[in-house]
């Protein structure tokens, strides 16, 4: 079934307005038209788009669906026109990456900075995801590269090990905890916690946890972004579980205390993903290569080895 972008965009200016008159003339289309073409489009689809009422008209389940996917469509495409552009003025090449909160603020920034600096001509794009969308949206080719925190489970995706990070607890600095350097998980949960929103993977492993232990865990607040959470701790709202390295330069700029998380799963890993492809775009496999750099297996290296001994000996 093929569709015109003309009656796409109508169907959009109907439902946005509600009428449509007030539909066909944002579109510049006669009323005459513009009806035509929105029952044809029904009667191609064998359903009805809106409901007709006196005072105007509503979307129906499947208008509401279709009008879902005329944005996701219409957002697609302006992309598409800003990418093809970027090439006339020197880009060689767009990268689409997706990576959750924790390797944004821990081990991202340098390695894009770098990439960035060796490929002046591929333009790259960094969205904030929890792990879980971080999957999708690669294995759904909406996104080039996905970083998030393993295990992966999706078979569509090929993931390698990028880098690691841990995970620290904070306090308020005249919390009763803050006595402490470290402290287990158990003792975090007799208190208010603040955190990322639910689907993010320090929320998930804490949620986890405390499910074992046969504990509660008293999401008090769930913000977006780890200087939020710090903040609010400062504020005496809680206690957090932020990555170290983010709680650390939070602790020079919030009244807070870092303490050591002493859990197994306070040591994370992040992964690198694609798409399982025999051939990946340029672009994104000197991106993979950046970040995780081939290793010479023991056997191809020993002739190496060999032949340095022999040049030393010369």
């Amino acid at each position: 079934m093929r569709f015109d972008l003309v009656t796409l965009n109508l169907v959009l200016a109907i439902a946005e307005t509600r009428s449509i008159t007030r539909g066909a003339e944002r579109e510049h289309l006669a009323l005459a038209a513009a009806s035509k073409r929105l029952s044809d489009l029904e009667a191609r689809l064998g359903v009805g788009l809106f409901d007709r009422r006196a005072r105007g008209v509503d979307l129906t389940e499947a208008g509401r669906a279709l009008v879902r996917h005329i944005r996701t469509l219409n957002a697609s495409l302006h992309a598409l026109e800003s990418e093809v552009v970027e090439f006339s003025r020197g880009i060689k090449g767009h990268l689409r990456v997706v990576a959750n909160a924790g390797a944004i603020s821990e081990c991202l920034p340098a390695d894009l900075a770098a990439f960035a600096r060796a490929h002046p001509g591929i333009r790259v794009s960094l969205e904030d995801q929890t792990s879980a969308d971080v999957m999708q949206a690669v294995a759904e080719g909406r996104a080039d590269v996905g970083i998030f925190v393993g295990p992966s489970t999706d078979v569509r995706l090929s993931a390698r090990h990028y880098s690691s990070g841990t995970l620290a607890a904070i306090v308020p600095s005249e919390h009763v905890l803050a006595r402490r350097d470290a402290v287990p998980f158990d003792a975090l949960l007799d208190f208010d916690i603040v955190g990322l929103h639910v689907g993010a993977s320090a929320h998930e492993l804490m949620l986890k946890s405390a499910l074992e232990r046969g504990r509660t865990l008293n999401a008090r607040l769930q913000v977006r972004g780890f200087d939020a959470i710090a903040q609010l701790v400062a504020a005496g709202l809680g206690v957090a579980v932020l990555p170290a390295d983010s709680a650390s330069r939070f602790s020079k700029l919030f009244d807070i205390k870092v303490l050591v998380l002493e859990e197994s799963w306070a040591h994370r890993d992040y992964l690198l993903a694609t798409r399982v492809s025999d051939s990946l775009p340029a672009a994104v496999q000197r991106f993979v290569d950046a970040l995780c750099p081939p290793t010479v297996p023991a056997a191809a290296s020993a002739p190496v080895a060999a032949r340095a001994r022999e040049a030393s000996a010369l």
